[in-house]
């Protein structure tokens, strides 16, 4: 009988229930499942395949296997079209609809599906897997079973027109002499473990790489050294004694929070003599998509290069593969967990669905790493976020629907290491006042959490967490009567001389927002020791400064607001949010007019929080004005005119958001207030009302008398 969706498809169903439906009956549970708006072409293309493997698996339609539509492989952001799980082999199947010619990047991908598979899925890991790509105007099929240059148990990819693709099974099972029947048991729910292979891959991978080049990161060696000793400590008490563990790390922006955590993640999945540590390993987790996306791509791209380098046969695939072992989007991490629980909830309590997630022995329904490690924690939605995005269905392609979900990200994230049966530890990177997005907690909904859910948790936590910038200095407040609170300054990453800058700037940036008296001093400070901080009301003198600055491959780029609206007549445009933008603005080089270096699109705080260049041009638009001794907030509404923000919440996100901007620069800034138009048309009337002067003046002055250098 076909099975309601499990959140991990659209569609499951034995052989013998999905040949004797109906097919727009099939279609039908395809779109009761499936999140969003599909496309004539979508519902198209899907009854085709439909039509197309009723006709071919009729031969086995007795036999107890499973065919699953749009499987989501977990944690890795990848659906495959179609799985048929047919006596005991694994077949992978990506439709290209109407297509006539096998293109070299459908060959990889199906085979991309096939290794991530292998890789990652548990209930994979021993099967014969057979990757099959069905361009449906395809003329031919193939021919030649090889296993692939793998050699784990993987078919290179066969591709077959509709015509051939009934014979392409039957003559793999024959091939493999497959008389084994029955399906495989729970393989939808497979649990996610990467495999010791993909794991020493990764490692390899990590320690071959320029890691500091590419978090941009300047913290003192022995500083950075002696935060990663304390968490490890932390971690190896809890595991001998059974516990559950938190610790906060903070640290100014550029001090190594994303290198102290990939070093944990590697360094906690070894043993001293270097042999894997197969149960107690670790997964660095960021919820910042183009942070992700950037540091995988960074690294898959030295591991390439370098392999190529030394004669390998590598693809670029694999690299980006090894990486994903060890960096993830929290999110997937997240929607795994959700996949798991009873639903709807009863009574506010989140529980187990067994019939949703197998028990393993080790973590029980939790998943598979004893440590999380979780990038700018901070950024944790609130319960309000995550329960209005949970009841509209927020998942995409999976319409995963918790109406009334009870609980913050924060607490969920500790409820999902709380379900391993042995121990846990978690590790929150937090950068001070860097909630950017509505919806974004803070660090006081971690602390909340733990009182009201977890307090049998022990709480590590650095001794900068009570300063302002966390949780409005309340957290003393919140952990009064917390008993199993250690603070330490080991969680606190601190900066050497060598990295004066960072620390420097960060105070700087702070008085200068919060109008602080020691502005001026902290301003001299920073640029006598070797970071110039440049003012200009002209973007053409912004982008030749950077120019003269930029040496070699030293990267510069334009940063503007996600609140900022004019700033096109200034010939600028806002990089489009997609990840692989921020990918080439990041990583190509000064020939690519994708690049940050052509001056072109400015990055948001979105794109770079995690992130940095070498030299910054901040573009400061009518947003935020400095108005008599306070900053007042505006939002244009699109057409015609600013409008003032007077919510207080998302006022604190926009001065979080220049926050930000200013600390993203390695080795120096300059900051563009435009002059405005103030020009009239002969009836009098403003040129342009939406960028008077005035907008921008005060603001100027302000910076100005700070004692900022104009260029």
């Amino acid at each position: 009988m076909a099975i309601k969706p499990t959140n991990r498809c659209l569609y499951k169903s034995d052989f013998k229930s999905f040949i004797e439906s109906d097919p727009y009956s099939v279609l039908g549970r395809i779109h009761d499942a499936f999140h969003g708006q599909t496309l004539t072409t979508t519902d198209e293309a899907w009854l085709g395949e439909i039509h197309l493997l009723q006709d071919v698996l009729l031969p086995w339609k007795e036999e107890e296997a499973d065919i699953i539509f749009e499987y989501d492989i977990p944690r890795l952001g990848k659906r495959i079209d179609g799985v048929l799980l047919l006596r005991g082999i694994i077949f992978c199947l990506e439709f290209k609809v109407g297509q006539k010619d096998a293109l070299q990047s459908d060959v990889e991908q199906v085979m991309d599906y096939a290794l991530d598979l292998k890789n990652f899925h548990r209930f994979s890991h021993d099967r014969i897997i057979v990757p099959v790509l069905i361009p449906t105007k395809h003329e031919t099929s193939s021919r030649l079973f090889t296993a692939s240059v793998y050699d784990d148990s993987i078919y290179n990819p066969l591709i077959t027109g509709e015509a051939g693709l009934h014979e392409i099974i039957f003559e793999v099972l024959s091939h493999e002499n497959a008389n084994q029947l029955g399906t495989i048991k729970d393989w939808i729910i497979s649990p996610y473990t990467p495999t010791p292979t993909i794991i020493e891959a990764a490692r390899s991978l990590y320690e071959n790489h320029s890691v500091e080049d590419i978090t941009r990161h300047e913290a003192d060696k022995v500083t950075t050294d002696a935060t990663i000793a304390y968490i490890l400590a932390v971690i190896n008490r809890s595991k001998k004694k059974g516990e559950k563990s938190i610790c906060f790390v903070t640290g100014v922006p550029g001090a190594g929070k994303t290198l102290v955590g990939l070093d944990v993640a590697v360094k906690q999945s070894y043993q001293d003599d270097g042999t894997f540590n197969e149960d107690d390993g670790a997964v660095y987790l960021s919820g910042n998509g183009p942070l992700v996306a950037v540091l995988t791509e960074a690294l898959a791209r030295d591991d390439y290069r370098k392999s190529k380098e030394n004669g390998e046969s590598k693809k670029l695939s694999d690299s980006r593969r090894e990486v994903s072992k060890f960096i993830q989007i929290i999110h997937r991490y997240r929607d795994n967990m959700l996949a798991k629980i009873k639903n709807p909830v009863v009574d506010g309590k989140l529980e187990i669905d067994p019939d949703k997630a197998v028990k393993l022995q080790q973590s029980g329904y939790g998943e598979v790493e004893h440590v999380a490690i979780f990038d700018e924690a901070q950024r944790a939605w609130t319960h309000k976020r995550i329960a209005d995005y949970l009841k509209r269905g927020g998942t995409y392609g999976n319409k995963l629907k918790v109406p009334n979900f009870p609980m913050s990200e924060a607490a969920f994230l500790i409820w999902s290491l709380d379900q391993r049966e042995d121990w846990a530890t978690i590790i929150c990177l937090i950068g001070g006042g860097q909630e950017i997005n509505t919806g974004e907690a803070g660090i006081s909904e971690w602390i909340i959490a733990l009182n009201e859910h977890f307090p049998h948790w022990n709480v590590y936590i650095s001794n900068k967490l009570t300063e302002p910038e966390y949780a409005e200095g309340k957290v003393n407040e919140l952990l009064e009567y917390n008993q199993n609170v250690v603070f330490s300054d080991k969680l606190h990453l601190g900066v050497s001389l060598r990295s004066f800058r960072a620390e420097r700037l960060s105070a700087f940036v702070h008085s200068l927002l919060s109008f602080n008296s020691d502005a001026v001093d902290l301003y001299k400070d920073v640029v006598s020791h070797g970071y110039p901080i440049m003012l200009t009301r002209d973007m053409n003198k912004a982008r030749q400064w950077l120019r003269q600055q930029a040496r070699g491959s030293q990267q510069t780029g334009i940063l503007i607001s996600k609140a900022s609206a004019r700033f096109k007549p200034l010939a600028v445009h806002v990089l489009p949010q997609d990840e692989d933008n921020a990918v080439h603005w990041f990583l190509e080089d000064k020939t690519d007019v994708r690049s940050s270096n052509y001056l072109e699109e400015a990055a948001t705080e979105i794109q770079v929080q995690g992130l940095e260049v070498d030299f910054s041009c901040v573009l400061w638009d009518a947003d935020m004005r400095y108005e008599n001794g306070e900053w007042t907030f505006w939002k244009f509404n699109g057409r015609t005119e600013w409008r003032p923000e007077r919510n207080l919440e998302v006022q604190k996100y926009m001065l979080n958001a220049y926050r930000v901007l200013l600390t993203r620069a390695r080795q120096g800034m300059v900051i563009c207030v435009p002059e405005g138009n103030g020009h009239t048309t002969p009836e009098g009337f403003p040129e342009d009302s939406t960028r008077l002067p005035s907008f921008y003046d005060c603001t100027y002055r302000y910076f100005k008398s700070l004692g900022m250098e104009e260029i």
